[in-house]
């Protein structure tokens, strides 16, 4: 499938701002199963490339000038493929262990630690497994678009009951880790099609051992569903805050007000 995807970000302040500094994942991660055709940042100040510890492209972004506004658009084309089963054919130099220690975004509470010993065996699981606990999570949280933000974590959206799709991915990931399994956080887009949920989007890798694969699995845990060639993977970490399509700082600005417009596409 070929996706044309375009991301515009936008920033308004009350007040001059004098340095802003963000860092980007909004480049489409080169993997087996997708093909980046065309790609470009367009953005006011610099930017610097670089490649995190996680394997993601990445952009640092520095703008100096005063300013009282920001938009940062990505756009471009990727060739994608339905990975057999969801199974993600990786050669990554982390060890998957690093994905199995929690962050504050993804550390568990009781309520957690019941849904994943309800759903998953210890130490190891399949990919059934991994979709039942999907179908358990969309189930104790309700997607709600607007109920949590960027901050929420795991243990307050199943205390919640609702979420959005980065919830879900948190949720699915503490209970991977409450079981001692690696289970990771990631970013990027999805054609919607006449879907409700947004074509920006958050799901999870899990490693399974099933009979003819070890390795990582990629799971829509708003869907419960395994990822297809109508997904698009921009960065992978351990929770939000490692893969976020941008995170930043400022000094000065006032007030902010941020709007997100995101277009995907089939070509």
């Amino acid at each position: 499938m070929r996706l044309h995807i375009r991301h515009r970000t936008s920033y308004d302040y009350t007040a001059p701002l004098a340095y802003t500094i963000q860092q980007l994942h909004l480049t489409p991660r080169r993997e087996s199963q997708q093909q980046v055709l065309a790609w470009s940042i367009h953005a006011p100040g610099k930017l610097a490339a670089f490649t995190d510890a996680f394997g993601n492209a990445s952009h640092t972004l520095t703008v100096n000038a005063p300013h009282q506004a920001l938009s940062i658009v990505a756009s471009g084309e990727v060739e994608t493929s339905a990975p057999e089963a969801g199974r993600l054919q990786e050669d990554s130099p982390l060890s998957p262990l690093v994905y199995t220690v929690p962050t504050r975004l993804t550390a568990p509470n009781g309520a957690i630690l019941e849904l994943a010993a309800a759903c998953l065996p210890e130490g190891r699981a399949q990919t059934r497994d991994m979709l039942r606990l999907a179908e358990h999570i969309f189930g104790a949280v309700r997607y709600q678009h607007g109920a949590t933000g960027v901050a929420t974590t795991a243990s307050e959206a199943i205390t919640l009951g609702q979420g959005v799709c980065q919830d879900h991915a948190h949720l699915f990931i503490a209970c991977c880790q409450a079981q001692g399994i690696p289970a990771r956080y990631v970013s990027g887009y999805v054609d919607p099609e006449t879907d409700d949920y947004a074509a920006s989007h958050a799901w999870v890798d899990a490693w399974v051992e099933d009979r003819t694969h070890c390795g990582w699995v990629s799971i829509d845990v708003t869907h419960a569903r395994l990822m297809t060639d109508a997904y698009c993977r921009l960065a992978v970490g351990r929770d939000y805050e490692s893969a976020a399509p941008i995170r930043g700082m400022r000094r000065g600005g006032g007030t902010e007000s941020l709007s997100v417009d995101v277009l995907v596409t089939q070509q």
